[in-house]
């Protein structure tokens, strides 16, 4: 079988993990798999790279010098505790120094600037792949597996140069992949790719947008044919609810990707959504797996089976951290493109809207955005539609979203009421409801201290700890 699989988060927080996932590969290859592996940065180096980088932009070149120390520091100490052979230590603690004195001088040509371009972002960011990715070579190298690191970009793939969110452009992706990767997946190498990253047609550093490590992992799955996918997380799989509002939550054992994709946008952290796209093109399987509890086989996703019939809300999910805006105005009502005015004064103002709910009477419209985002809504409307099309407008910021997944909610009545009742009965009130078109989630709106207590309602009412 060809396989590729992806580590991040805690499957490769420290060298005991590394190790731990160097061996689970070893598994796979001792079965006479062909095995690419796609990395994520060490925990938190991501997060880190983008706050220094704004702080750099400020001319801050202290802490740039103390980010800097910090990180040689992080990686060499986990260098030294996963590698052994003397040589291969050597190799790659050199190689991880010329790495971090690059990024070094990006961030301090940053800093004399005093400008962050999203180019320059892009280029910054995937650091901490590269950086983890070369530690996971070596480490491997160590065992004695024959071993080759690759950036997204040199593995092939080629994106446009939308910075910060990049979309690859498939079929040159899909041939330079193949030409690059196969011949040494045929020959018993192991591939390592630094996740995240990519490049545009020049050459130019892209990234694919958070958490898009996931996402190189599906790439590369899709144009190299692999008969699955694998991601290898700290849970067992996707599940009923988060473990931490539902203790009794369980595994979900296999999942459609309509029903992943939208588990995967409304919360589940478990996968990223865009991550599903090409697997769905070509139909091949996603796994969701611990790597450190293999007894368990986690949750596969793919095409999936008619639901039963029982079946008819799989699992319930919590978005927080969101705002809810409510624009009210008689004169939207039978208004051609009142709708189209305020979506596109959002769009221009860079906001995504998470969720649209509208009136019969046409006279309000609510959406839920981003509670970072929602000082900036406000402003953007009230300089674009109040006073116009719209007359008022409100803003809460204690709100979180509840979605309830389960493609055999389509064609089923009373799920709805059944949802509203099972919420209604814990005292919680809606604020605001929507259903998707494909029927395979209802999601609503209600204060961010109900949202756990509405989560443990609907698991209770469709008995989702019995699945």
């Amino acid at each position: 079988m060809r396989i590729v699989m992806k580590f991040g988060g805690a499957s490769i927080a420290d060298a005991k993990a590394i190790l731990n996932a160097i061996s689970i590969v070893k598994r796979y290859l001792g079965r006479g798999d062909q095995v690419v592996v796609v990395v994520s940065a060490l925990p938190k180096i991501t997060d880190k790279l983008l706050e220094v980088s704004t702080i750099a932009s400020h001319g801050d070149l202290e802490a740039v010098s103390h980010f800097i120390d910090d990180t040689t520091k992080l990686h060499e100490d986990v260098i030294l505790s996963c590698v052994h052979s003397p040589k291969i230590a050597d190799e790659v603690l050199q190689d991880v120094r010329r790495t971090i004195n690059e990024l070094s001088g990006v961030l301090r040509s940053v800093a004399l600037l005093k400008e962050i371009t999203p180019r320059s972002r892009d280029f910054i960011l995937p650091f901490g792949e590269r950086l983890s990715a070369r530690i996971f070579c070596a480490a491997a190298s160590d065992d004695g597996i024959p071993t080759k690191w690759l950036t997204g970009g040199t593995a092939g793939i080629i994106t446009n140069e939308n910075f910060g969110e990049a979309a690859p452009l498939m079929e040159v992706t899909t041939h330079k992949i193949k030409e690059r990767m196969l011949p040494a997946l045929t020959a018993g190498e192991l591939l390592v790719v630094a996740g995240y990253g990519a490049e545009s047609p020049n050459g130019v550093t892209t990234t694919l947008g958070r958490g898009g490590s996931d996402y190189t992992a599906t790439l590369l799955g899709s144009a190299l044919d692999a008969d699955e996918t694998i991601i290898w997380k700290e849970v067992d799989g996707l599940m009923t609810a988060d473990p931490k509002i539902v203790p009794d939550a369980k595994v979900l054992p296999n999942i459609s990707y309509a029903e992943a994709c939208e588990m995967a946008y409304f919360g589940a952290k478990a996968i990223h959504p865009k991550a599903l796209e090409p697997a769905i093109e070509k139909q091949m399987p996603v796994k969701i797996r611990n790597a450190f509890n293999l007894a368990n086989d986690g949750t596969t996703i793919n095409v999936g089976s008619p639901p039963v019939r029982k079946e008819v809300v799989k699992a319930v999910t919590l978005i927080d951290k969101v705002g809810m805006v409510t624009i009210i105005g008689t004169g939207m009502v039978g208004l051609i493109g009142a709708a189209a005015r305020v979506f596109k004064v959002l769009g221009d103002a860079n906001i995504n809207i998470l969720m649209i709910s509208q009136s019969s009477s046409e006279q309000g419209i609510s959406f839920v955005v981003q509670r970072e985002k929602l000082p900036e809504t406000i402003t953007a409307l009230e300089r674009g539609v109040l006073g116009g099309v719209a007359k008022d407008l409100n803003a809460e910021a204690d709100v979180c979203v509840i979605a309830a997944v389960g493609a055999g909610m389509k064609g089923t009545p009373g799920v709805a009421a059944r949802l509203l009742k099972a919420v209604a009965d814990e005292r919680v009130n809606v604020r605001m409801i929507a259903q998707g078109s494909s029927e395979l989630n209802i999601s609503f709106a209600v204060s961010e201290t109900d949202g756990p207590e509405a989560v443990r309602a609907i698991h209770k009412e469709f008995a989702l700890s019995e699945t």
